[in-house]
């Protein structure tokens, strides 16, 4: 797929993603799993939209995660409890990837990305920019929760939403953790909102911010991610591209069940 076509391919989704129906028999909750396979023979249009866009934001996530742990100097400084939240973190995204490409029955249409200038040599800019994106996935998947028209998939979304929630406390608390030799600690980290706050305590929401509330605005939080001409917009680094590599993951709670 050529960058015009991916560009097309996304903004497509986002068009199809906000006119979203309430269309199709509930589901009863199960295993994210389960869910899917029941789910997946009576998805809409405006679901496998939203779905498209949803694997490109796990892809991204994953992405994310790898370099931190393999490229980040700050990471080798941070307590094991800390490396071993990030290292799981990314075992979760890879998790959610592969369950919404068993329901597109693609892989994502973005397969590289692109991040601000200093994102893995710089532990602000990389935590800044982890609270962000897990800012805008948490809001992304509050509008599926609304959206799909299928309510096996509206629970799966909202038990992604509470990972990706733990995600964005855990990116927060990291910070004070972080060795002077890498810059730390540091004391605020500055999301989606764009205005710095306090790394700890992390818990600071009552209630989990609705910052996007359709899907063209989560494709317009993607873009500089994703494509390179928004991505030098947006001043970010356009030098070098991370690619996207799956994986088999091995979730905790999978490893706990081998063992009993």
């Amino acid at each position: 797929m050529n960058h015009a076509t991916r560009v097309g391919f996304l903004k497509g989704a986002a068009a199809a993603g906000a006119g979203a129906v309430r269309l199709g028999a509930p589901a009863p909750c199960a295993a994210p799993g389960a869910n899917a396979r029941r789910a997946s023979a009576g998805l809409t249009t405006s679901d496998l939209a939203i779905l498209d866009a949803a694997e490109i934001a796990e892809a991204l996530a994953v992405t994310t995660y790898t370099n931190i742990i393999n490229r980040a100097p700050f990471f080798r400084g941070l307590p094991s409890e800390d490396q071993g939240y990030l290292k799981a973190a990314r075992e979760e995204e890879m998790s959610h990837y592969l369950l919404e490409q068993r329901l597109t029955g693609k892989p994502s249409a973005y397969t590289t990305f692109y991040y601000p200038a200093g994102m893995f040599a710089d532990a602000q800019t990389t935590l800044n920019t982890l609270v962000t994106l897990e800012n805008a996935v948490i809001a992304a998947y509050l509008i599926r929760v609304r959206d799909f028209s299928i309510a096996g998939l509206r629970v799966t979304a909202a038990r992604i939403m509470g990972i990706e929630s733990g995600h964005r406390t855990l990116a927060s608390v990291l910070g004070p953790d972080v060795a002077a030799t890498y810059g730390g600690p540091i004391n605020t980290i500055t999301g989606i909102q764009k205005t710095a706050e306090p790394a700890a305590p992390p818990n600071n929401n009552g209630y989990e911010r609705t910052l996007l509330t359709n899907i063209s605005q989560v494709v317009a939080a993607l873009l500089p991610f994703v494509d390179v001409t928004a991505a030098g917009k947006a001043d970010f680094d356009t030098t070098k591209g991370y690619k996207f590599v799956p994986f088999s993951p091995k979730l905790a709670s999978e490893r706990a069940r081998s063992t009993r």
